[in-house]
């Protein structure tokens, strides 16, 4: 062991890791740290001049590069602005550690405050560091619980003396993850058998599908059974969007999700929160017949808001493996050919969707300002193959989702709850993991404006990064919400000349290109939409950031 300070142990404990970078906005509270940063050059830090996106960049990082990340934000009053996006990373499960220098512990009469308490359920684990010789330990420990399944994100504080303070250390890094057990093969059995006696089989799957590498696996067994696929959310690649039986999201909280749910004889969830909106509505969202199959890395998530029938403890990709086995042998012939039978009916309604969608986008077509789905087809027209899209489209998501398919892991990642302005840092994390892809960045106008920052950074760095903003002036998504409220809420009619949008609106509009220009970054204000292809092409054959802002409707 070595004598050396709690602000040394932790920097070698970053390189014993193998963490190349620290996305972060430094405060006094982190000067031990930021004083000995210069001795290792192998650690970059990146800057973010707001810390949501700092979070939102480490977030990006960790998902598009399937590894954890680093945060280092400051005392309360920096870590305050990055709860929002902590919120968002623990819905997620993204594997990240966050740090925060405190005051001195002797400082109690002084109003010290309580950093591990303060985001403690936002966190898998929060901690803070007293003494320097915790340092090693609580760092190893943290690796460990931000990435071993279900995964999510660390806090770990350090009180000033702690990282002053020396001792013996000894920078041992964490273990490789543990693989989650497959569940028991009696249960799978179970869960085989109410699949091929099904009649009307749905598969609803969640992010940790993909976070188990599962979507090949997931596309055996909706075959096998001829189920109907919805995403709980489409935050990654779980599915490939582009199969005939996937049939898009689903939202219990509405009348119609509800009914797709509660019309399905089986469901079978895989890795997804079983199911969650912002709206309570009273009862199941299944119906009374309806038999519910969990299988998830998630323990905490299995019978937690729904009865489930038949739960699978297990890592998604080794359970849907063996299941795939099991339905081979319990599936007889007529089992089989209304699997067949099903199948053909859900390429037929996916045939008739696709179609409705280009009807809609014709009549559409030469509206002005343009419509969102000619917006998302011009895009779809020029999108590289290779190309990494993150989706903080909002309440432009499903028509980014019709005009786009997402049939490769790693192709897409996007939003997942309430808190918005995810996608600006997170579009610069993406690039950072994968710097050899091009990466696109669909944003909503109101979330780029929550964290507009990240187009400092990106020019600073040079991190070339393309952001395509959906400019409807307003927070439409809030619109949205407002009449699912009047409807499945109040029980009212939802109809034309609602006047209770309260500050959901920019009367002035919101000028992305023009903060960009002024911060360094090409920016074009883009209103005829054969414009789009053209300067997409042009931003990623540059090599540098830049903002197309698309002016598109935003009518209800």
């Amino acid at each position: 062991m070595t004598i050396m300070s709690g602000a040394r142990a932790f920097l070698e404990m970053l390189r014993a890791e193998g963490v190349e970078i620290i996305f972060g906005n430094p405060g006094t509270s982190e000067s031990a740290i930021m004083a000995l940063l210069p001795e290792y050059p192998d650690i970059r830090y990146l800057l973010a001049t707001q810390e949501g996106v700092a979070m939102g960049m480490a977030d990006g990082y960790s998902v598009a590069g399937s590894r954890p990340a680093v945060v280092n934000l400051h005392i309360e009053t920096g870590l305050a602005n990055g709860i929002s996006l902590l919120h968002h990373a623990m819905d997620g499960g993204v594997p990240l550690i966050l740090t925060a220098g405190n005051k001195d512990v002797r400082k109690l009469t002084e109003y010290r405050t309580d950093l591990a308490g303060m985001v403690n359920q936002f966190t898998k684990w929060s901690v803070e560091a007293t003494h320097p010789e915790q340092i090693p330990g609580i760092m190893r420990r943290a690796f460990q619980e931000a990435k071993n399944p279900p995964s999510g994100p660390v806090f770990v504080g350090f009180s000033a003396n702690a990282l002053d303070g020396m001792a013996e250390m000894a920078i041992v890094p964490s273990a490789p993850p543990h693989l989650t057990p497959s569940p028991h093969l009696h249960e799978i059995r179970a869960a085989a058998q109410l699949l091929a006696s099904a009649s009307n089989p749905l598969i609803v799957v969640g992010d940790r599908l993909a976070q188990a590498e599962g979507m090949t696996a997931a596309v055996t067994v909706a075959e096998q059974c001829g189920a109907g696929v919805y995403a709980a959310s489409i935050a990654r690649n779980n599915f490939p969007t582009g199969h005939p039986q996937f049939l898009g999201r689903v939202n219990p909280t509405l009348t119609p999700g509800r009914q797709l749910l509660t019309g399905a004889d089986v469901v079978l969830a895989v890795g997804a929160n079983v199911f969650s909106g912002f709206f309570y509505l009273p009862g199941s969202n299944l119906g009374p017949g309806t038999k519910l199959i969990h299988l998830d890395s998630a323990q905490r998530e299995i019978g937690k808001t729904e009865p489930t029938d038949v739960a699978l403890f297990g890592d998604p990709r080794l359970g849907l493996e063996l299941l795939t086995e099991v339905l081979e042998e319990v599936m007889d012939p007529k089992a089989r050919d209304r699997a067949l039978a099903r199948r053909a009916a859900w390429q037929e309604h996916t045939s008739q969707a696709r179609a409705a969608w280009s009807r809609r986008l014709g009549e559409r077509w030469d509206a002005r300002p343009m419509p969102t789905e000619r917006m998302m087809h011009e895009i779809s027209q020029v999108l590289p193959e290779t190309a990494v899209l993150l989706d903080d489209s909002l309440s432009s998501k499903d028509a980014l989702h019709a005009a786009l398919k997402f049939d490769e892991p790693g192709s897409l990642y996007g939003e997942r709850i309430g808190a918005i302005g995810w996608g600006m840092g997170a579009a610069l994390g993406a690039k950072l993991a994968q710097p050899h892809r091009p990466v696109v960045a669909v944003v909503g106008d109101g979330s780029s404006m929550m964290t507009v920052q990240a187009l400092w950074t990106a020019a600073n760095y040079g991190i070339p990064a393309v952001y395509l903003v959906c400019n409807n002036r307003s927070y439409r998504i809030l619109k949205l919400n407002m009449n699912i409220h009047r409807q499945e809420i109040l029980g009212e009619s939802v109809g034309e000349g609602f006047e209770g949008y309260v500050g959901m609106d920019f009367p002035l509009p919101l000028n992305i290109a023009g903060i960009a220009e002024a911060i360094g970054v090409y920016g074009r204000t883009i209103s005829d939409p054969e414009d789009i292809g053209p300067e997409l092409i042009r931003a990623l054959d540059s090599g540098k950031p830049a903002v197309l802002d698309v002016v598109i409707d935003g009518s209800i």
